[in-house]
């Protein structure tokens, strides 16, 4: 479960920090509500998943609380049988 967390976690801070940020994201560091991830990159997230992963996330399961943290993400996806 762990290298779906790494995946997540490099993805998130590859295409959303700026290389002078100091901003250290862990699992939990809320994403969303932390200002972070907005709703732009939230889909663009989402696609990454569902295309990596070849599944389909419904909109109805594609909440900001469901995408406002790594851990929040990884249950999501062990929704759709992706450990």
């Amino acid at each position: 479960m762990s290298d779906l967390k790494d995946v997540i976690l490099e993805y998130v801070q590859d295409e959303y920090l700026e290389e002078d940020d100091d901003i250290e994201i862990t699992y939990s560091t809320p994403l969303i509500s932390g200002g972070i991830v907005d709703s732009f990159s939230m889909v663009s997230l989402k696609r990454f998943l569902e295309t990596r992963y070849k599944i389909q996330i419904p909109d109805a399961k594609a909440t900001p609380e469901a995408f406002d943290s790594v851990n929040n993400i990884v249950k999501l996806m062990k929704e759709f049988g992706v450990e």
